[in-house]
């Protein structure tokens, strides 16, 4: 039982950057633009396909338990700085404030999330536990 929920943890949490990168993908000049009022100004194609890259391969990694502890930092290399930047709360008015700072906190806790994962482990429900299984010993 215990892996089955590891697996579905890492399932939901990946599920919220494929989601991220598909309407990065679709909405891709709407995305720029974005970056832009927020003044990311600096090579924004370049910074959203990189960044669209991150988000498929860590989702990807994740999901299938490969590598998780780097997935799990490729996805809080992206999700702090978006986080900081986006929902600084501390600058918003007062209505604005409380939705933020929801937002930033849900943030936070995904990031709590991925860490625990990347820290310990995929669990039995992994492509890597696939892999080192079928490995030959090497004597």
């Amino acid at each position: 039982m215990k892996s089955f929920l590891l697996l579905l943890s890492r399932i939901f949490l990946a599920s919220v950057f494929i989601y991220e990168a598909y309407d990065s993908i679709v909405r891709f000049e709407e995305t720029k633009q974005t970056m832009a009022a927020y003044g990311i100004t600096w090579q924004p194609n370049t910074l959203l396909v990189l960044t669209i890259s991150g988000l498929i391969v860590g989702s990807i990694f994740l999901i299938i338990g490969y590598r998780v502890a780097l997935a799990s930092t490729i996805l809080i290399a992206y999700l702090l700085p978006v986080t900081l930047i986006v929902y600084s709360f501390w600058n918003d008015p007062m209505p604005q404030r409380q939705v933020h700072l929801l937002y930033f906190i849900k943030n936070i806790a995904i990031v709590g999330g991925l860490i625990s994962i990347g820290v310990h482990g995929p669990g039995r429900w992994s492509i890597r536990r696939v892999l080192d299984v079928q490995r030959a010993p090497l004597w």
